[in-house]
């Protein structure tokens, strides 16, 4: 069996899909992904073997600007992810059994898998976006919902118009260009009606929250097994375990100034920083040797020897620092990274910082809280009902849809 899977997103939206690419692998189907063509998911894909068919602009090209892109830079996005999808997917799932997409609201995936007549899925890696009785819809480019207006249902509506008015003119360009129906509404055609959540149960319980026949096959992670640098252990050994601070794709988006507030935070504390450059470009404020300055590195090793992680609130941030048992400070910037930091307090493990803009005696306060050694408990034994099986949960689903598709009518 082959299988394309797709992402546009940061890396937050590519790790999981390579993780699941691995699990397929195991289960002996061949699985290709699309991907922004980054230099950074490059190398992941190629460090797991698993082909990489770049889509669209780099991630990192959009977001990368002295300011954080605009409504405006969304509405010039989107049909440029439409036209790619559809260029790309066209090629890349000719002979294929099935197109699993997630990331940035993937209009044009579906279309062409049904244009092939090939099972589609879509996954998502938290409950964030999708429609429900329970919660507000988040922002997007367009116009935005009236203050005053409380009733979810209308809401809801208001949001899959601004999917529209972002997708739905170059979306139906291209399906008619195919022979395709156009679609009325872009959002719940991409959803479907039984999405897949690739979330663990424990941070991010799906049980009620929305309005979609959800599927809960758990995070989907990919297992890293490579060995902390030489430099880095040493820094680890010679003193206490270091605060981490790290806001890993986040780049215009970082807070401002945040290395000297990290750093200047975790010294009034009395402890030593790790900071992770990422694409905010972190760096030292001085020499002092309590602070060391890491790269791409193997979190799942690297968090279980920390005292605590300071970061953006991206799903695969809160799972790896979960699963590590060490304890968070959320400092959440967009999209669903406030859903995070409000799932780190209410399971007490870590402290939300939601002022985007902490200065040294914010963020030492919220210090106060994930130090403290009954977080530190709290975070160890939520750590053990972690799952760490989604992948292989979600690998085995999708080719039994896919067998399911390829099953002969009877009558």
């Amino acid at each position: 069996m082959r299988v394309l899977l797709t992402s546009w997103g940061s890396r937050g939206d590519v790790e999981p899909l390579v993780g699941l690419a691995v699990a397929l692998r195991e289960l002996g189907a061949e699985a290709r992904v699309c991907a922004p063509p980054d230099e950074d998911f490059a190398a992941l894909l190629d460090r797991a073997g698993v082909p990489l068919v770049p889509l669209g602009p780099s991630v990192r090209s959009v977001v990368s600007g002295a300011k954080p892109p605009t409504g405006k830079d969304g509405f010039r996005l989107a049909p440029e992810l439409v036209a790619a999808r559809f260029d790309t997917f066209t090629e890349a799932a000719q002979g294929c059994d099935a197109l699993l997409t997630t990331g940035l609201m993937p209009a044009g995936a579906r279309d062409v898998a049904e244009k092939l007549g090939i099972p589609y899925v879509y996954a998502c890696f938290q409950i964030y976006g999708l429609p429900s009785r329970h919660f507000r819809p988040g922002q997007r480019p367009g116009t935005p919902s009236p203050q005053d207006e409380t009733d979810l249902t209308v809401l809801w509506e208001q949001d899959a118009q601004r999917v529209n008015a972002l997708y739905g003119e170059p979306l139906n360009s291209h399906r008619a260009a195919i022979g395709l129906a156009p679609v009325d509404n872009v959002r719940d055609y991409v959803f479907t009606d039984q999405p897949w959540l690739a979330a663990d149960a424990t941070l991010c319980p799906s049980q009620g929250m929305t309005n979609l026949d959800v599927v809960q096959t758990g995070a989907w992670i990919l297992p890293d097994n490579r060995p902390l640098p030489d430099d880095l252990v040493a820094f680890l050994d010679a003193g206490t375990p270091p605060v981490y601070v790290g806001f890993g794709s986040m780049a215009s988006h970082a807070p401002k100034d945040i290395a000297r507030v990290a750093t200047e935070a975790v010294r009034a504390r009395g402890g030593r920083v790790l900071l992770a450059r990422g694409w905010a470009g972190l760096a030292s404020i001085d020499d002092a040797d309590d602070c060391f300055v890491v790269g791409e590195v193997n979190q799942q090793a690297l968090f279980r020897r920390v005292a605590a992680v300071v970061h953006h609130g991206g799903a695969g941030t809160t799972t790896t620092a979960a699963m590590a048992g060490a304890p968070q400070v959320v400092i959440p910037r967009i999209a669903d990274q406030p859903y995070w930091a409000g799932r780190v307090v209410e399971l007490g493990i870590g402290a939300a910082h939601l002022d985007p803009e902490p200065t040294v005696e914010s963020l030492s306060e919220a210090l106060a809280t994930a130090l403290d050694p009954d977080t530190r408990t709290r975070a160890t034994a939520v750590a053990g009902t972690i799952r760490t099986d989604g992948a292989a949960v979600a690998a085995k689903r999708l080719l039994d849809v896919i067998s399911r598709d390829r099953a002969p009518m009877s009558g």
